[in-house]
């Protein structure tokens, strides 16, 4: 991982970790609007999953482990990795959670080991000081990562350049969905879809890993 990456993950645990100081375990705690907006994102990147039996997925920024709160009733033989890059996020997520059975939360930006699927959501939003082409960069290697460790599949959310122009952010990372579908495409499956069809100024990739069985 480049120095430039590295500065963007320390900037990004710095920003996520005084969140849920501020705010503690809710959504905008991970600088989500309220959980209605939320959920609708889990059920979006939940279409790579199975519909039944066990699979292994790792949830990367997984803040305080609401995404676990969502999956666990709906996919009981799951094993959950939660991954954040803030120790604040993590601390918070194990206390909530500290029964769960199958599930863990670890600190880092990679897993130590492959797993069936893996999710990603909002954490390619906030791009904060950083540029277009930091982020990309950023957004892509992360990408590419996630490919790396699991062998059924991933999911990942982004906002979408079709946002209405009067509601956009400079500090937040627009992109083309068209562009990110073609990169995935041609890279990582031919089994992928892009989602755009929710209520909201972002999109999904599901990426489906054609020699999973």
């Amino acid at each position: 991982m480049g120095e430039s990456s590295q500065d963007i993950i320390r900037t990004v645990s710095d920003y996520y970790t005084d969140k849920v100081r501020t705010h503690g375990a809710t959504p905008r705690g991970v600088d989500w609007n309220d959980p209605a907006s939320q959920e609708l994102r889990f059920a979006q990147i939940s279409r790579v999953l199975p519909d039944s039996g066990p699979f292994s997925v790792l949830d990367l920024g997984c803040g305080y482990g609401a995404y676990y709160d969502y999956l666990a009733p709906r996919a009981p033989q799951m094993s959950y990795l939660g991954l954040d890059i803030s120790e604040a996020m993590v601390k918070e997520a194990r206390t909530r959670h500290s029964d769960a059975a199958n599930a863990r939360f670890e600190t880092g930006a990679r897993p130590q080991e492959m797993l069936d699927f893996a999710v990603a959501s909002g954490i390619f939003n906030v791009r904060q000081h950083h540029s277009d082409a930091e982020w990309k960069a950023f957004m892509f290697e992360t990408i590419a990562m996630m490919d790396a460790v699991t062998r059924r599949g991933f999911a990942f959310n982004c906002l979408t350049t079709f946002s209405d122009a009067e509601y956009m952010q400079e500090r937040l990372y627009y992109t083309d969905p068209c562009e990110i579908f073609r990169h995935c495409k041609e890279r990582y499956s031919r089994n992928v879809a892009l989602l755009h069809d929710y209520e909201l100024y972002e999109f999904t990739i599901l990426v489906r890993k054609t020699d999973a069985q």
